[in-house]
């Protein structure tokens, strides 16, 4: 293999594709390797840690096909020591490769590539859509957080995605949280749902062209394939829980708040928040009011009082302010409402005119 590439797109895409390699011990060495190709069709570079990959193609002078296997962190470590001007040439001789910039040369002892694992593509071609990259990546990193940490539950670790009536459907809770978010497509055909690790979708986001791609699915595993080249993850073999069932279908109580003022009076409030990261809300329907407030024993307390439109009854909740933060994230809205439907039940959140996404917070005692 003898090619020669920018080192601007060799550095660029080797931090893309490095984020796919197995980080941790594996008794498969060649998972924390990064596959280069040079093939009749052009440049590949690939990586997989069997729970994602990727195959990214990349411009460049093709000189001499060939594949050589190198380990993730010494590309990585090339790749940040290179200046943005100028080529790296890259030749493979028998064990070794060479990588010439300038007037610097390394040389490099290969990894057998011949184990290397193929990346299984989505058996049933029929259960694709095509999104733009750019709101795909937006939907994953929006809700992601609400995603549980743990994989003790993996259907609670995972985006729920359904394809039904031309809208992309995509949840996450952690049980204590959920966040809802639509978009929708231009093919009306396809549906299906599937489940997807949050870390998966997260990867997958940081790597997404902006431009359309090609999302397919099948039972196992689930594919993203751009010109620029395919994403792949394996997907949750789990059953998501029926998330509707505890969305309150009523409310006693709504404020309609203006987005900056909740959200510069909770940064205020927050300060005094006590271990539990606990801060009360109040609506006052008479008064047309939404009060927040909070308690340190060992620092002191504070409460924010907003002009809102309150229709309803009074009431009073308390939440953990981090999650009542997370909602902000969503939508971007000049009006957020929020809708209570009593003590003890989750809250809504929403943007204004923004029928695309829903926030729900479970409170805690008061």
């Amino acid at each position: 293999m003898n090619i020669s590439i920018e080192k601007k797109i060799f550095s660029e895409a080797i931090h893309t594709v490095s984020r796919f390699a197995e980080r941790k011990n594996t008794t498969l060495p060649i998972l924390s390797s990064i596959l280069i190709i040079a093939a009749d069709d052009g440049i590949k570079i690939r990586a997989t840690n069997l729970e994602t990959g990727i195959d990214l193609k990349i411009e460049g002078e093709n000189i001499q096909k060939g594949v050589v296997a190198i380990p993730a962190v010494i590309l990585q470590q090339i790749a940040n020591s290179l200046t943005h001007e100028g080529k790296i040439n890259i030749e493979h001789h028998g064990e070794n490769v060479s990588f010439v910039s300038g007037t610097g040369k390394s040389l490099i002892k290969t990894i057998p590539h011949e184990d290397f694992p193929s990346i299984p593509f989505p058996e049933n071609p029929q259960n694709r859509i095509i999104i733009p990259g750019v709101l795909l990546r937006s939907l994953f990193t929006s809700i992601a957080f609400c995603a549980s940490p743990s994989t003790v539950r993996p259907e609670l670790a995972s985006i729920y995605i359904s394809i039904e009536g031309g809208v992309l459907t995509a949840v996450a809770t952690d049980s204590f949280r959920l966040a809802e978010k639509k978009i929708p497509l231009i093919s009306k055909g396809t549906q299906g749902k599937f489940l997807i690790p949050a870390k998966n979708a997260l990867d997958i986001a940081q790597a997404l062209p902006d431009d359309d791609i090609i999302m397919s699915f099948d039972e196992h595993q689930c594919a993203f394939v751009s010109s620029s080249g395919m994403l792949v993850s394996r997907l949750t073999n789990a059953v998501y829980p029926d998330y509707h069932q505890i969305i309150p279908k009523e409310s006693v109580v709504e404020a309609v708040v203006l987005r900056k003022d909740f959200e510069n009076a909770l940064k205020r409030t927050v300060i005094f928040s006590d271990s539990f990261q606990k801060i009360r809300i109040s609506f006052d329907p008479k008064k047309n009011l939404f009060s927040l407030f909070a308690r340190n024993t060992d620092v002191g307390e504070s409460s924010e009082t907003l002009s809102a439109r309150i229709s309803g009854n009074a009431l009073e909740l308390s939440f953990n302010h981090r999650y009542l933060s997370a909602a902000l994230v969503l939508t971007s809205t000049e009006s957020i409402s929020l809708l209570a439907a009593g003590i003890g039940r989750p809250l809504i959140v929403k943007g204004v005119g923004d029928t695309s996404f829903l926030y729900l917070v479970s409170p805690m005692n008061q």
